[in-house]
């Protein structure tokens, strides 16, 4: 089994960053700050509660003035660095997280505090409570941002302005109206570095979540028959498969729009001969499924192939979950035999009840009538 995540935050590593406190801080108290580090509960607490219990106890040890304390954190990031302690340690994220606690009534120390530090450890979350207490003024600033040359500070300003990013608090307002949002998504969609491009992809399908439109026209101007920013649907660009990215959720969804704007055509392609091979199915097993694709057009035709399982939950209606096979293209007049199966085997995540389900086979975001099997007990 591997390691807990929480356990990024043990005595081993409270000694180490001791020992750099030691030179930041006049007068630190070594081992008073390690008994309050290793609490007695402290076993029982959480990655995030970790987090901020370590943030926390920190406090106890630096000046009270947050401008002093602002420097003393860039000493320690300093110090670290020197030690080659490697950029984007996820547990050193208590340091933006001091900031945002600490600094939030410190506007400008605290921000020019959080672009440096956030090139060591990322600030995604500790920037939020910015955002919503300053509204527009944080926004400029992350506007700012997303022309930074560290590609760590650029990611902050999309990474941190998702209005859904998970284990976070909600941006509610970007969550109505994501609009703001677009000039920093416009300026990072084609950057140099793949963590920032994925950042905006992962913004962006938050975005489609509750605002698909806003998405379906992002991506259009890219990508539609009248951009002029890009030859239309070349999918061999990182451009196409970031919003490809982005659209994800469109995708699952069958949002014609999306479909369409990324050259998904349904027209003149068959789907014949879907079976299920075994209609009685035990439990710890899998059912069985096959079905027939046929280009009958003279032209390839890109195919995106999922499948719908419709689980039968205790109230005796049915739940469907879309699961994907794959994303190909079938050359002209090209035949395709699929084959798949769909595992029963127990597990803890989800409780399967004995009984009929069905299953459908979905393409291009059409689905095809579903078929029934039974679940029954092991034997």
């Amino acid at each position: 089994m591997p390691e807990a995540f929480k356990n990024l935050y043990n005595q081993a590593f409270y000694e180490v960053l001791a020992q750099h406190l030691k030179t930041c801080l006049p007068d630190f108290k070594e081992q008073k700050f390690m008994t309050l580090m290793l609490c007695e509960n402290f076993e029982q607490l959480e990655l995030k509660e970790r987090m901020s219990h370590t943030k926390e106890v920190l406090h106890q040890f630096m000046p009270v003035d947050f401008e002093q304390a602002a420097d003393i954190l860039l000493k320690l990031v300093v110090s670290l660095q020197a030690e080659n302690i490697k950029e984007g340690s996820v547990e050193y994220m208590f340091l933006p997280e001091y900031i945002s606690t600490y600094g939030i009534n410190h506007f400008h120390i605290a921000i020019a505090t959080m672009e440096q530090v956030t090139q060591f450890t990322s600030g995604e979350f500790a920037v939020r409570p910015f955002l919503i207490k300053y509204g527009e003024r944080m926004l400029k600033q992350m506007i700012l941002w997303s022309q930074h040359p560290h590609y760590l500070v650029r990611r902050l300003a999309s990474e941190g302005s998702r209005p859904r990013l998970p284990w976070a608090m909600a941006l509610s307002d970007y969550k109505k109206d994501p609009k703001p949002l677009l000039p920093i998504l416009h300026r990072l969609l084609e950057d140099e570095t793949e963590i920032v491009r994925r950042s905006v992809a992962n913004n962006l399908n938050d975005v489609a979540k509750d605002n698909p439109n806003i998405v379906n026209e992002f991506a259009k101007q890219y990508l539609g028959k009248n951009s002029t920013k890009h030859e239309p649907k070349n999918e061999s660009t990182e451009l196409y498969r970031t919003i490809k990215h982005a659209c994800r959720t469109l995708l699952k969804q069958a949002c014609p729009e999306t479909l369409a704007l990324l050259g998904y055509d349904s027209t003149d392609i068959a789907l014949t001969q879907f079976d299920i091979l075994n209609t009685t199915v035990n439990i710890d097993s899998a059912v069985e499924f096959n079905f027939v694709l046929k280009n009958k057009s003279t032209k390839n035709k890109k195919v995106r192939l999922e499948y719908g399982l419709y689980y039968l939950k205790k109230n005796g209606q049915l739940s469907k979950k879309v699961f994907k096979i794959s994303e190909r293209t079938l050359a002209a007049n090209e035949i395709l035999q699929v084959q798949r199966k769909q595992s029963f085997k127990i597990i803890s995540t989800r409780v399967f009840h004995l009984g009929m389900h069905q299953v459908s086979i979905i393409l291009n975001g059409k689905e095809f009538i579903a078929k029934d099997f039974e679940l029954v007990a092991a034997q």
